[in-house]
């Protein structure tokens, strides 16, 4: 708690309110003319230890792990798997982590939890994992949080690798934020870019800031492992080559680890007639040039002709007209797809970083000064209700031949 590393000497305190005034949180007050720290609000930023000319507020910084850095080796990539199928992103993962446990001179170790899925090791032996960790058990089969979470946090402890890598899915930015509490390590989330610091065996990791103005680059010097999440869809998939071999290490843990105080009661798919979205070669997505929720039938048609994913901006998910499961943007889905088709969508850097990386995007917008003309290969002035009836039907009769 605050309360435990920042402490006020009021033998030294003066009253002369230049802490209180250098407070962004506005967590200190003078009373009897001494400072007095509201807690609750106290970040520990060192604002006010900074404008104290007295020596008064004395702040203890978190120490350095009394563990030894050393001990952590090799990379390791948390394979996530849905229905027993490896999720690509952890293919993306295990190309990206060849070349930084080549940097540290270290192995590729591939970590899987599950239920029957032994068979499935051979597939990360060919993407280059050296070494499995499997953790197979009933009560794995469908994700949950604290069974996982456990579960991760045991093999941390006892193998000790020196960077962990996870996909910036649903589920990853909910387990890998959890085992970094779990374990007291540092984690940086949608990261889009990794690299290694090779004299100070770091890694380096970029990711977006300030809604994507900035690109930051975070190291964790103090603390092992090294974790961090990474956006699909922004590194190339790891080569399959059916001559590597590697070692599998099965481990099976006590019962209380499989504990969970809430309870599975049910996994519903959700139904899509186009195809999964961050597979797709193909997206038409619509944003709020769209209207309505019904409007997005128009954004359907073409991409059935298409056979196309239907992906959409923050602004038509958060107005209730389309899934979650749809939004491509910082805050939603990393595509990566041959052709993008943006229609109705103004093109706000939040939607851009998931989207730019499209090989051709096809912009439609009634604006012409819209910001997705910035980025398109295509942009075409207009009102989407003409065009996209119009797109949907010379592809339907061009395809058909």
């Amino acid at each position: 708690m605050s309360g435990e590393r920042i402490q006020i000497i009021l033998d030294k305190c003066t009253g002369c309110t230049l802490c209180v005034k250098a407070c962004p949180f506005a967590a200190i007050e003078m009373k009897d003319r001494k400072a007095v720290i509201d807690y609750n609000k106290c970040t520990l930023c060192g604002a006010c230890k900074e404008a104290c000319r007295f020596d008064a507020i004395k702040i203890e910084l978190e120490a350095t792990p009394h563990y030894d850095l050393s001990l952590y080796k090799d990379v390791w990539v948390f394979c996530e798997q849905k229905n027993g199928i490896i999720q690509s992103v952890s293919y993306e993962l295990l190309g990206e982590g060849k070349k930084l446990a080549a940097k540290l001179k270290s192995r590729l170790c591939a970590v899987l939890l599950g239920h029957e899925l032994e068979e499935k090791v051979s597939e990360l032996y060919t993407r280059g994992a050296e070494v499995v960790y499997l953790v197979d058990s009933p009560k794995l089969k469908h994700y949950q949080d604290e069974p996982y979470t456990e579960i991760l946090s045991a093999l941390v402890h006892e193998y000790k690798p020196e960077v962990f890598l996870c996909g910036a899915t649903v589920i990853g930015r909910s387990l890998m934020s959890r085992v970094a509490v779990k374990i007291h390590a540092g984690l940086t989330a949608d990261c889009t870019g990794l690299d290694i610091d090779e004299k100070e065996k770091l890694l380096l990791q970029t990711r977006p800031a300030f809604g994507g103005n900035i690109m930051a680059t975070i190291i964790t010097p103090n603390h092992r492992p090294q974790m961090a999440t990474v956006r699909h869809k922004v590194m190339k998939e790891a080569d399959v080559d059916d001559n590597l071999k590697g070692k599998l290490i099965k481990k099976t843990y006590e019962d209380s680890l499989f504990s969970s105080r809430s309870r599975l009661l049910d996994v519903v798919e959700e139904v899509e007639e186009t195809v999964n979205l961050a597979e797709a070669d193909i997206i038409v997505s619509g944003g709020r040039g769209v209207g309505k929720p019904e409007n997005f039938e128009i954004i359907r048609d073409l991409a059935k002709v298409l056979n196309a994913a239907v992906g959409a901006s923050r602004s038509a998910v958060d107005a209730g007209w389309i899934p979650y499961s749809h939004q491509v943007g910082q805050t939603g889905k990393t595509v990566c797809p041959k052709v993008y088709i943006a229609c109705g969508i103004s093109g706000q850097i939040q939607h851009l970083i998931g989207m730019q990386s499209s090989k051709i995007i096809v912009a439609i917008n009634k604006d012409p000064d819209a910001p997705i003309f910035k980025v398109a290969t295509y942009g075409i002035v207009g009102d989407l209700f003409q065009i996209v009836p119009a797109l949907t039907k010379k592809f339907r009769e061009v395809l058909k031949k």
